[in-house]
């Protein structure tokens, strides 16, 4: 079997580009009447990025919660917010799992910047506006995906 069809079982976003440069290449060649190589390819390009917007999307909420048990005191929404840590992560993974080269693609700053807003705006529904996030993610992609990270309140609550 092609080594190219093959992706499309194991990295489904190395496919989309693939299929897409493929695609513009064939268009390009030769003459296919009524085939819209140029908007099938970025059509098929969308798809893989689509899949990379969701795996950012799920770091983003994961990375929320993450700093909100880092930085708050609340005690009840935390049950929540370590809950939504493994879902978000069950995402990723899934995402991941799909399309294995999306590790390398990955903009963590986007999805920083994404989950300091959701975790501000949450934190002030709670009365804790007042409170400094970090300019930079303290976290690595490791342990924002790994299952056995949760940090603790860092004023010394423990988060069990």
């Amino acid at each position: 079997m092609d080594r190219y069809l093959s992706l499309y079982g194991t990295d489904f976003y190395a496919w989309t580009q693939d299929q897409a440069a493929r695609l513009r290449a064939a268009g390009a060649g030769r003459p296919a009447p009524g085939i819209d190589f140029e908007h099938l390819a970025e059509e098929i390009e969308d798809m893989g990025r689509g899949r990379l917007r969701a795996l950012e999307s799920a770091l983003a909420r994961i990375i929320e919660h993450l700093l909100k048990l880092d930085y708050s005191p609340a005690s009840d929404p935390r049950r929540l917010w370590r809950a939504s840590v493994r879902v978000h992560r069950g995402h990723a993974r899934d995402e991941l799992e799909d399309s294995p080269s999306l590790i390398h693609r990955v903009r963590l700053d986007r999805a920083w910047r994404q989950a300091v807003l959701l975790a501000e705006e949450g934190l002030a529904a709670h009365g804790e506006a007042t409170v400094a996030l970090p300019a930079d993610c303290p976290y690595t992609l490791d342990e924002i995906l790994d299952d056995g990270f949760l940090p603790v309140y860092r004023q010394g609550q423990t988060d069990a």
